[in-house]
């Protein structure tokens, strides 16, 4: 399919899926922007709210532009798409403020620890007294209740106490954290989803609700299973880039770079034994079933390694691909993004930031075919919108100067 075919029933009048729904978003870091970054992007109005000073992830290295510029490649990927207001989340009347935005609000998003919200008196009960049916979205590192649910709660402690950190890595090196927050995506994720199930729920029922969802959580439903394996005490050992469901699999090197293959069915290993020229492999009681297989794993890595060396990645792609054998190159994020598939897809999208220079951001993943989404609009300016929101609940210019002045905005 071509790609304008895809989009050929598209509108241009809504801002996506979400168009029309207002979310509050009062976050930091990354699970709870990611949260809202999402439902930017379904189209949603999200208001991010911030202390006066931003925060964190507007500070952290590297800068997308250059150091002069100083817009972190952070802020710049996760609050695209949203409008900035800075207010005193512990003042009175920077409550009063965000109490009055929430009686206008779909969605409230927050990822502060358990308690911080009620504590400051703008916590779920709170909220629903100036808005029934708002839907409110807490995102904390172990969630709302619960022996832990007060701990201190980051991305890496979810994935050490999940057991993902133990399987993560090479098989003879130390437990290894990801590379990318897993874990506060993964959470991001399910409380915008849960958010969109709540909001068809509001629209059946008129009835709102507080949605809990905890980075552990979060990345145990996401292990495919395996808390169910251990729970049973089934063994679980730590595979680096093999599988415990088939082989061979594993990276490999080619002439010129290496090779991700998958050998995962029985067609598989019989188009693979011909390819190696060992037909009569196919039907060998060592290789002709996956349990077979997975028992004589170093003989399986060892003729397809061999076979590989003598290839060039392109090669054998090609070979693989006219076969239907799952492979793929192995490559850094920057070969990636050079990718013309990638750019096809508009996984990366070149967006002007505040300081006038472009910046390729990533992209929405889910493409909608009528209501289409995109980056709308960069990260914004700490405070840009400020004005403008408060306008819309009736502050004049000299009450947007005196709360400035009370250091409320």
């Amino acid at each position: 399919m071509q790609k304008t075919e895809f989009f050929k029933d598209a509108r241009n009048d809504l801002t996506g899926p979400l168009h029309g729904i207002r979310v509050l978003e009062a976050t930091t870091s990354w699970a709870g922007p990611m949260c809202g970054c999402l439902l930017a992007d379904l189209g949603a109005d999200v208001i991010k709210v911030e202390a006066i000073d931003g925060e964190v992830g507007r500070k952290l290295p590297p800068y997308l532009t250059g150091e002069r510029g100083r817009i972190s490649f952070l802020h710049a990927t996760v609050n695209r798409n949203k409008r900035s207001l800075t207010l005193d989340l512990r003042s009175g009347e920077g409550r009063r403020i965000f109490l009055k935005l929430a009686a206008r609000t779909d969605v409230i998003v927050q990822n502060f620890r358990p308690g911080t919200f009620d504590k400051w008196g703008i916590g779920y009960d709170h909220c629903r007294q100036v808005k029934a049916d708002i839907i409110y979205v807490s995102i904390s590192g172990f969630g709302q209740f619960g022996p832990n649910y007060d701990r201190v709660g980051y991305d890496p402690l979810a994935e050490a106490e999940s057991g993902f950190m133990s399987l993560n890595g090479a098989p003879d090196g130390p437990p290894t954290r990801c590379a990318t927050y897993l874990c506060d995506d993964l959470a991001g994720l399910h409380g915008a989803l849960g958010a969109v199930a709540a909001l068809r729920h509001r629209d059946l029922t008129g009835e709102g609700q507080h949605i809990d969802v905890a980075l552990l959580d979060a990345v145990l439903f996401q292990s495919n299973g395996f808390p169910s394996l251990a729970a049973l005490g089934h063994p679980l050992p730590r595979l680096g880039n093999q599988s415990m469901l088939s082989a061979p699999v594993d990276v490999y090197d080619c002439r010129d770079g290496q090779i991700y293959v998958a050998v995962l069915l029985d067609s598989h290993w019989r188009v693979l034994s011909e390819m190696l020229g060992r037909a009569e492999l196919a039907d060998d009681s060592r290789f002709a079933t996956p349990t077979a297989r997975l028992q004589h794993r170093d003989e399986c890595n060892l003729l397809l390694r061999s076979w590989l060396q003598a290839q060039t990645v392109a090669g054998a792609i090609e070979r693989f691909n006219q076969s239907s054998i799952p492979a793929a190159p192995v490559r850094t994020y920057h070969q990636a993004a050079l990718d013309p598939h990638v750019r096809e897809r508009e996984m990366l999208q070149e967006t002007e930031q505040e300081d006038g220079q472009i910046a390729p951001i990533t992209g929405p993943a889910a493409k909608f075919s009528r209501t289409p989404i995109r980056v709308r609009q960069r990260a914004a300016a700490l405070g840009e919108h400020t004005d403008q929101i408060l306008a819309e609940l009736g502050f004049d210019a000299g009450a947007c100067k005196r709360l400035r002045s009370m250091k409320v905005i």
